[in-house]
């Protein structure tokens, strides 16, 4: 338990992380305004399972402006940043949460979260919604919807849909354009080289970096890798990425081949066992292994650590080096889970700001229009994907065209021709 006098100060701490944060993100803080004017999430109880960050808690910020009571637990208790949670409690948000808690812990949060007896919940890799649905079922029917914001999540959440498993709609924020272009390609692409040279102080030019999966975050680390100086090589399994890859210029080659010469592993790509026994057997003397994926399961660590005679936890702060049976050493960074967020302090505000603003218009519309949507998967509407978009470019004071009649006419109408 922390005590009062250092619970201040933590708190104080956080407050000061919130409002850094709060700077870069001036669309949600504008949300949040409207919010607290409007009230529509006035008498709503909101759980979320999220990164319990200094940006999470500007989310939070405007959703309680929109009158909702929150409850809120760690999607990751690497990434839990303490003095945010206490800054959280003095603003009245329940925050089950703390850094470095074992798997037990971590879903007792979740319970505890849960308690509130939701109507709105908010995830990040559906584990809460997960546990809804197997052990608190008693608390469906209470529950209009919800949101979730990973890839890994939204896979596990259509996998639901499809079994007809899913009791209520949830809002795939993650598949918006800005979420998908900015916070998964430019927020993932830098916060995770972060992370890595955080951990390392790896230097990347002229490295050889391997990053398993090119959607939009491994699009975005590749980018960044590159723009380092880095030789890339990407591995995939769909077809058409690996095309649009080995077109960008990046080396494309199956991961049992990289393996050999990659000095850095980064995953992202939402699947287990991406880095297997196999793998790691062939790997360099010093290879650097990271994920970026939301679970802890792109790296056979299991595998890892039965092929090692000898582990050296913590050899730098989020680095632990297993060596092997041929005297070769492995170093994996955050335990294997995500690196961006344990090992440095997730995407830029700037990123968040429209991801978290796209998450609050979308619970403000799912609680508009809760009564006519079946329980299902559905895409955030178009308008307020485009509406967050030009918030943040009024923001950054960025002007852009408009179309006249004369060419609204020409796009609405097949009659026109050359």
């Amino acid at each position: 338990m922390i005590q009062p006098d250092i619970a201040a100060d933590s708190a104080e701490a956080g407050e000061r992380r919130i409002e850094w944060a709060a700077r870069s993100m001036p669309v949600l803080q504008a949300i949040g305004a409207g919010f607290g004017a409007d009230r529509p999430l006035g008498g709503l109880r909101i759980a979320a399972c999220l990164h319990v960050t200094a940006e999470t808690a500007v989310l939070l910020g405007a959703l309680r402006e929109g009158g909702a009571q929150i409850a809120l637990a760690a999607s990751n208790p690497l990434s839990t940043q303490d003095d945010v949670a206490e800054a959280l409690r003095t603003y009245g948000i329940a925050v089950h949460a703390r850094a470095g808690v074992d798997k037990a812990t971590y879903y007792r949060h979740i319970h505890q979260a849960l308690d509130i007896a939701p109507n709105v919940v908010l995830d990040d890799g559906c584990d809460l919604v997960n546990t809804l649905h197997t052990e608190r079922v008693e608390l469906l029917d209470g529950v209009i919807g919800g949101c979730e914001e990973t890839t890994t999540g939204i896979i596990r959440l259509r996998q639901m849909a499809s079994e007809n498993a899913l009791r209520f709609p949830m809002v795939a924020v993650n598949d918006t354009r800005t979420k998908r272009m900015f916070d998964n390609r430019y927020g993932t692409g830098q916060s995770t080289l972060d992370g890595i040279m955080r951990a390392t102080n790896v230097l990347l030019a002229g490295r050889t970096v391997v990053v398993a999966g090119f959607g939009f975050c491994g699009r975005g680390v590749a980018e960044r890798a590159k723009g380092l100086g880095a030789r890339v090589i990407v591995t995939e399994i769909d077809p058409v990425k690996a095309l649009d890859a080995a077109l960008q210029g990046y080396d494309v080659r199956p991961m049992s081949l990289a393996a050999e010469t990659g000095d850095v592993f980064v995953t992202v790509t939402g699947n287990r066992d991406v880095i297997r026994a196999e793998h790691m057997a062939a790997m360099k003397d010093g290879a650097i292994l990271a994920n970026a994926g939301h679970f802890d399961v792109e790296i056979d660590v299991r595998a890892l650590e039965e092929m090692a005679r000898e582990v050296r936890f913590g050899i730098r702060p989020n680095t632990d080096e297993y060596v092997l049976e041929n005297g070769r050493r492995l170093l994996l960074l955050a335990e294997g889970r995500l690196v961006n967020l344990t090992a440095a302090e997730g995407h830029p505000a700037a990123v968040m700001d429209m991801s978290f603003s796209a998450q609050a218009l979308a619970v403000a519309w799912l609680v508009r229009e809760s009564v006519r949507l079946a329980p299902g998967v559905y895409d955030v509407p178009a308008d307020i994907d485009a509406e967050v978009a030009r918030l943040k470019l009024a923001a950054a004071g960025i002007s852009i065209d408009a179309l006249t009649d004369e060419q609204e006419e020409y796009l609405h109408s097949w009659r026109l021709g050359s």
